[in-house]
């Protein structure tokens, strides 16, 4: 059975993309810890983060870069802070979350932002100019 960020892959699923190439995705997580928390993911459904190819693993790093940059061009945030759990859904991922501290990278902040919010970031952030 796929798994959800497959079925998102897919588009069986919506969500609110922030950067798309051929071989990964970011999108906009829909219970953020802080506006602008973006999933990052291989479009290869792979369990487990540090199970990628040694070249895979490195283009997700760099496409995360890009995608960092422009969060950071978006939203009000000291850094980006990258977090790795890989409980949540059997397919790699990285957490991307805008961050003034490192308190800030906690799950239990997180809530559930509305399909508006999520939107209305989204579109700011693909409009960044890199």
């Amino acid at each position: 059975m796929a798994s959800l960020f497959t079925r998102i892959i897919n588009g069986e699923i919506p969500c609110h993309k922030i950067l798309e190439d051929g071989q990964f995705l970011a999108f906009l997580d829909i219970r953020p810890i802080n506006q602008g928390h973006t999933l990052v993911i291989p479009k290869k459904e792979i369990d487990y983060l540090f199970d990628m190819e040694d070249n895979l693993l490195k283009e997700m790093m760099i496409f995360a870069k890009q995608a960092a940059r422009m969060i950071q061009g978006v939203v009000p945030c000291k850094k980006i802070g990258i977090m790795v759990a890989g409980l949540e859904v059997p397919h790699a991922h990285i957490h991307l979350i805008p961050i003034f501290e490192v308190m800030d990278l906690n799950f239990a902040r997180a809530k559930t932002a509305s399909n508006e919010e999520l939107a209305k970031i989204a579109e700011k952030i693909q409009s960044f100019k890199r």
